[in-house]
């Protein structure tokens, strides 16, 4: 298992817009360097990228979450 973490502290969105579907869904294939979601900073959005290859199997928190550096936004099974 491994776990994608938040760049920096600030909104996170599963998304890229709202009428655009998740990034990613359960049991897709995520390669390193796949965008995964999105955090907004100062009206700044910053891609979450895969460091790791793997399937993609759940958000570990909500679409417009706060969230801090550090914290675990999604995990992959390897």
């Amino acid at each position: 298992m491994a776990d994608i973490q938040s760049p920096v502290p600030g909104t996170f969105y599963h998304r890229p817009s709202p009428d655009h579907p998740p990034f990613k869904a359960a049991g897709d294939n995520v390669a390193v360097g796949d965008v995964i979601g999105l955090v907004e900073v100062m009206k700044s959005f910053i891609d979450v990228e895969a460091e790791a290859a793997g399937t993609f199997e759940s958000y570990a928190v909500e679409n417009e979450a706060a969230v801090s550096a550090g914290d675990v936004l999604a995990t992959l099974k390897k």
